[in-house]
């Protein structure tokens, strides 16, 4: 499972960690495009995504 702490509900999985990376990059996009559509502040990163 990969998270990202900054965009609430950023969560993805996958059959391995580099899948599971892979596919944290598409939901953090889709995250932050949903963000921007509906005009909500986008947070400053403050870490990479963490596989756990």
């Amino acid at each position: 499972m990969a998270k990202v702490p900054e965009l609430e509900g950023c969560i993805a999985d996958g059959e391995s960690y580099q899948q599971a990376g892979q596919n944290i990059e598409i939901i953090m996009q889709q995250w932050i495009e949903t963000a921007q559509e509906l005009g909500r502040e986008i947070p400053t990163p403050k870490t990479r995504s963490i596989l756990a």
